[in-house]
C-alpha cells in the first residue's frame, strides 16, 4: 500500500493463493520457492524485490539477486532467519548478546544447561516467532525428553534474562548508505507474542540514543539496505542486550502509520528503491495495541466501539479464518503512555462480543 501510494507497480510472489496483500497488488504470482520458472517470471515483471517476512528459502532470494536487486540481500536474511547465525554474528561483532550456546543433540542440551547453570530457554533456530519453538528449562531438567520435545535438528540454549523492559529500534538504511533510526518504543509482549507498543519508549533519553547507536551499528555491519528492527531487553542498570533482528517491517512498528512523519513501511520503500530517507520525528505519541483471534471467540468484534473513539486508528489485515494466537490486525490511539494504553486495553476488552454466535 505504501508502494502504491507512491506511485509503484506492485508484484506480489506468494505460495498462498489470495493472500491479503494480493488485493493490494497490480501482479500476484502464486508459485512455490523453489519454482524457477515462476521466479523468473517475477524477476522478469520487477525492478528491485523486497521481503516482508524473513522465512523465505535463501535460495529462492540468491536464485533473483542473479536477476534482479533483492534488498535486504539474501545473505543478511540468511543471518536474521537462523538463530544459530543471527547469535554467532551478534557476538563476533561485539553487540550485546546472553550467554548461549549451539545445540544439536540431548547430549549438549545437558552440556550446554550445565555450563550455563541457570534458568534459560531453548530455541529452534529456523521458524521460530511469536513465542513459538520455545522452551523454557532450569537445570536438573530431563534433556533427552525436552530434546524431543522440540523436534529441531539444531537449537540455540539462551541464558533467561533478568530485564527490566523490553523495547524495539527501526533502522532504515539506504543503497547509498544513508541510515535513520525511528524513536525508540516500548514492548510488552503476552504468551510470547507481542500485544502492546508504547511510542516512544519511557527510557532515559541516554538509553534510548544508546539503543539507536546499537541498531545503526548493527545495520551498518550487515550492509541491509531497507528496514533492520532490532529488538532489546533494557536490564535494571540501563544497560541493553540484543535479543532478536528483523529484516522487515515490524509488529511493533505499525504505529508509524499515525504517529510519525514517515511511516516504516513507506521508509522501507524509499530505502530499497533508492530514494532518499523521510523524516522519523513523531507527530503525536501513541499506543498500539495487536487484534488477535482470541477477540473472535464471541464472533466479529463490536468494532463500532473502537471507531467511535477520537484518535484511534483500526487496521484490519483481510486474513481468512480467526484463531487464537493470530495477529488479524491492530489499532493505534494517539494519546501519552500508560494513559493511552490504559484507554486502548480497555476499549479491546469490550468489543468481544459476550454469549454471541
Amino acid at each position: 500500500m505504501a508502494a502504491k501510494s507512491m506511485g509503484y507497480t506492485v508484484v506480489i510472489y506468494d505460495e498462498v493463493k489470495d493472500g491479503p496483500a494480493s488485493s493490494c497488488a497490480d501482479l500476484t504470482i502464486v508459485a512455490p520457492f523453489d519454482d524457477r520458472d515462476a521466479l523468473a517470471r517475477f524477476a522478469m515483471n520487477t525492478d528491485v524485490v523486497t521481503v516482508e517476512f524473513e522465512n523465505i528459502p535463501v535460495e529462492a532470494l540468491e536464485y533473483l539477486e542473479t536477476r534482479v536487486p533483492v534488498r535486504p540481500s539474501s545473505s543478511v536474511v540468511r543471518i536474521c532467519q537462523d538463530r544459530v547465525l543471527e547469535k554467532e554474528f551478534l557476538r563476533n561483532n561485539g553487540f550485546p548478546v546472553a550467554p548461549f550456546r549451539v545445540i544439536t543433540s540431548a547430549a549438549e542440551l545437558a552440556t550446554g544447561i550445565a555450563e550455563l547453570n541457570a534458568p534459560s530457554i531453548l530455541k529452534t533456530a529456523a521458524l521460530g516467532y511469536d513465542g513459538k519453538g520455545q522452551i523454557s528449562l532450569s537445570p536438573g531438567d530431563n534433556t533427552e525428553v525436552i530434546w524431543a520435545m522440540l523436534g529441531s535438528p539444531r537449537a540455540v540454549l539462551e541464558q533467561r534474562i533478568s530485564f527490566d523492559s523490553e523495547a524495539s529500534v527501526i533502522c532504515a538504511r539506504s543503497a547509498d548508505g544513508e541510515t535513520s533510526c525511528f524513536p525508540v518504543q516500548a514492548n510488552i509482549h503476552r504468551n510470547g507474542i507481542l500485544d502492546v507498543t508504547l511510542a516512544p519508549a519511557p527510557l532515559d533519553e541516554t538509553v534510548a540514543a544508546k539503543a539507536r547507536e546499537i541498531a545503526t551499528a548493527i545495520t551498518e555491519k550487515l550492509g541491509a539496505i531497507g528496514l533492520i528492527t532490532v529488538e532489546l531487553f533494557v536490564l535494571p542498570d540501563g544497560s541493553l542486550m540484543v535479543n532478536e533482528l528483523a529484516p522487515r517491517p515490524h509488529n511493533s512498528g505499525h504505529h508509524t502509520l499515525e504517529t510519525s512523519m514517515t511511516s516504516q513501511f513507506a521508509q522501507h520503500v524509499r530505502a530499497v528503491c533508492g530514494l532518499p530517507l523521510g523524516p522519523v520525528e513523531l507527530r503525536s505519541p501513541g499506543v498500539m495495541i495487536n487484534l488477535l483471534g482470541d477477540l473472535w471467540s464471541g464472533g466479529e468484534p463490536d468494532w463500532e466501539l473502537l471507531l467511535r473513539e477520537s484518535g484511534l486508528f483500526l487496521h484490519l489485515y483481510g486474513k481468512k479464518g480467526a484463531k487464537p494466537g493470530r495477529k488479524m490486525g491492530h489499532a493505534t490511539l494517539l494519546g501519552e503512555g500508560c494513559t493511552a494504553r490504559d484507554r486502548a486495553l480497555l476499549l479491546r476488552g469490550r468489543i468481544v462480543r459476550r454469549g454471541a454466535r
